[in-house]
């Protein structure tokens, strides 16, 4: 029989790597084409990896937990009659090779100091590292050298990057090198000689009674992508209050005939929805993302929104918002909240989202400040509505039901005066709601 080998798949757009959540499959076990061999996490979705080729397992080369790089190998099949590929490690190399992005692995001369013969016998696989791996080391002025990896092979994982910026004891790169270096380098034979443990999480003491939760993958991607948004994004915050009595009325003398008619409920939610997607068409730099050189402003309007379980929040997404009525948005929302809380999600419910619209009005929060979905602009947290006296004209109170609109703003790409612009259009949508403005079929 011949090896293929199984790689970890793009399980989507910009996902660069995958956590094995669960093998389905063990040694010896026997697979059809398209069957699944593992469960895995990203972007905070559960795919599977389908087998490419009908045969026997052979090795599951990445263990339950471990994250790897798309392209990197998981696992080999035993093909009847096929033509093998190279062997796993070799495979790995050439993968590594193009997900170093062009960085290549030099050859040691044949005459070598000691100290250099000491380093070319660490272990091959802690010289490739991964994109992300690259990338965080950069970030922190992390010597890669200096780290112990926790991989297949000693291979350095973003986790064990992770860990060492949460703990704060950060091995930097000598003062005389300005770069991350990709095999350990002869400059450095200390590394080689004495390693350095990943240090793992702060201690945290406990007592009696404590509850030790672990940490799953999905919420560790939340975390992970938080730490990313507060760490890249600039975050400035606006907020503005919105009187929306004209638009409760409207909604309870629709909501209950909608009811019967649609099976769902027509919430406010949608409407605001419905408004937010027209400002953004008449201030589209709202709907802009920072790409580096230059920020990209996107032409489809499609709309994240935040849905929590009791241990995960999910942001699935909303296209062509502004094509939609006020029904068809209502009827996405529901889908999509079905789907989150029956946790039949999937990665391309996820994908596409331009600006991300928060309902935390629904469990009674009236000002909040939102952490940006990275890598869009913005966020708008629509709050709760609330009854408030409110000074009418001739200085005259009446209650009004009023809600605070609370946007958080990269201010890499977005200026007060802009995000100002475009708060004041979703206002004076909502505040003039009626059947002749905003038509719910």
């Amino acid at each position: 029989m011949a090896i293929q080998n199984i790689v970890m798949p793009q399980l989507g757009e910009s996902v660069t790597e995958g956590t094995i959540e669960r093998w389905l499959v063990k040694p010896g076990d026997k697979v059809n084409k398209y069957d699944p061999l593992a469960e895995v996490n990203t972007d905070k979705v559960n795919a599977e990896i389908p087998s490419s080729f009908e045969g026997i397992v052979g090795e599951l080369i990445a263990s339950e937990g471990e994250t790897l790089p798309v392209g990197a190998i998981v696992c080999t099949i035993e093909v009847e009659g096929a033509v093998g590929e190279p062997p796993a490690e070799k495979k790995s190399n050439v993968s590594a090779a193009i997900l170093n992005a062009g960085v290549q692995h030099k050859e040691e001369p044949q005459a070598q100091p000691a100290t250099q013969q000491v380093a070319a016998k660490a272990p091959r696989d802690k010289a490739r590292y991964s994109p992300a791996v690259l990338t965080l080391a950069a970030e922190h002025n992390i010597d890669l050298t200096l780290v112990e990896g926790s991989g297949v092979g000693g291979r350095i994982t973003r986790k064990d990057i992770q860990a060492i910026i949460a703990s704060g004891q950060i091995p930097t790169a000598p003062a005389q090198s300005v770069e991350v270096p990709v095999v350990e380098q002869a400059s450095a034979p200390q590394a080689v000689q004495q390693p350095v443990q990943a240090p793992s999480a702060p201690a945290v003491p406990t007592a009696a009674g404590d509850v030790e939760i672990p940490v799953t993958a999905v919420r560790r991607a939340i975390a992970n992508n938080m730490l990313r948004s507060k760490h890249e994004v600039p975050h400035a915050w606006m907020m503005m209050e919105v009187d929306v009595t004209n638009l409760v009325a409207y909604r309870d003398s629709l909501k209950n005939e909608f009811k019967r008619n649609e099976g769902f409920n027509l919430t406010y939610f949608a409407f605001f929805m419905k408004a937010i997607s027209q400002a953004l068409k008449e201030f589209p730099m709202m709907n802009s993302m920072w790409a580096g050189d230059k920020i990209i402003q996107k032409k489809d309007i499609n709309l994240s929104i935040a849905v929590a379980t009791e241990d995960a929040l999910f942001v699935p997404v909303i296209k062509n918002v502004d094509e939609k009525s006020v029904k068809g948005i209502a009827r996405e929302i529901h889908e999509l909240s079905q789907l989150v809380r029956t946790g039949k999600l999937r990665s391309e419910h996820m994908q596409g989202g331009t600006f991300t619209v928060n309902n935390t009005g629904s469990f009674g929060s009236v000002q909040s400040m939102g952490i940006i979905n990275y890598p869009q602009a913005a966020i708008l947290q629509v709050e709760a509505i609330v009854k408030r006296p409110v000074i009418m004209e001739g200085n005259m109170f009446a209650a009004r039901d009023m809600v605070n609109l609370c946007l958080s703003l990269d201010h890499r790409v977005l200026d007060g005066l802009v995000c100002g612009k475009f708060l004041n259009r979703v206002k004076e949508i909502l505040e003039n709601v009626n059947k002749e403005t905003m038509s719910v079929y």
